[in-house]
């Protein structure tokens, strides 16, 4: 009597499996052997963790036959940027890759952009900021006012370089300024090297201007104009896949308490203070935070 009962029921899921599929049409609903990754990188990049191991993992999967960078990020933190731009080289040596541009992808989001096999941006994307940036914050007249005074004992001249309580000194700002033009040209390098460009070309526009992703379009930045969807037939086109595609984004994981108040105001004032206080090197539009 069980088998009986199992037979019938398989009998029935079987034939109710044929008439959805012959009465929907979309038989490749059910199983779709081909997929294409795709990776978001939004908001100001302070770490590259989660988007390098991401990369890595798409890259494994044979499963998946391309991979797509959504980005939507004035950029961020220097080293972050570099390390995603460095997975995205590594990337498309084994599949293609596919960067599209949304509402911002600047600086350091371009950055991670332009070691892609191609490009495509809305006509109004904000793009380009191709540039360094290195703010400090100076707190010596407001401790004046409240009384605070602030003493250093260093090893050497430039130990204390970018101290909020005090002036920076000429030989500290050219000093800065040696820093910021070698990482530029890093910059400048990884672009022309991405997009086949002379480094000179790159050069006349890396003074940290922004362009519209039709503009870029125009100077070689940017390959096609599109939205997702444009990218996503693009990446079909490059990879040689043909037919429906199934898109797999990175699963998310839940934020725990400490997370959620850690992005308090309070909180966030503190890290100013703690970190940009001291200065930080960043490939990061300037206008966005």
């Amino acid at each position: 009597m069980v088998l009986l009962i199992l037979v019938i029921f398989v009998l029935f899921l079987g034939t109710m499996m044929v008439v959805v599929q012959r009465y929907l049409g979309r038989p490749s609903s059910f199983i779709v052997s081909q997929k294409i990754g795709v990776i978001p990188i939004e908001g100001v990049i302070t770490n590259s963790h989660s988007i390098v191991s991401q990369m890595a993992d798409f890259r494994k999967d044979k499963k998946i036959k391309a991979i797509i960078l959504r980005i939507d990020s004035p950029g961020g933190a220097v080293g972050p940027s570099q390390e995603i731009q460095q997975e995205v080289k590594r990337t498309s040596k084994e599949k293609k890759v596919v960067a599209s541009l949304g509402n911002v992808a600047a600086s350091g989001g371009y950055y991670a952009a332009s070691a892609a096999d191609q490009i495509v941006a809305n006509p109004g994307t904000i793009t380009g900021s191709i540039g360094v940036l290195m703010e400090f914050i100076r707190l010596e007249d407001l401790m004046k006012k409240i009384g605070v005074k602030f003493e250093v004992i260093k090893s050497g001249e430039y130990k204390d370089l970018g101290s909020h309580h005090r002036a920076m000194t000429e030989g500290e700002r050219a000093l800065l300024q040696e820093l910021i033009n070698d990482v530029q040209q890093q910059f400048v390098q990884a672009v022309a090297e991405g997009r086949g460009l002379t480094t000179e070309n790159v050069q006349e526009l890396a003074d940290g201007r922004i362009f519209s992703g039709a503009r870029a379009k125009d100077l070689g930045l940017v390959d096609r104009l599109g939205n997702f969807q444009d990218a996503v037939n693009l990446a079909k086109e490059i990879s040689h896949i043909e037919g429906e595609v199934m898109l797999i984004y990175p699963a998310r994981p839940r934020p725990g308490i400490w997370e959620i108040f850690s992005k308090s105001a309070l909180d966030r004032f503190i890290n100013f203070l703690r970190e940009d206080a001291v200065g930080r090197l960043e490939y990061r539009w300037s206008m966005v935070d």
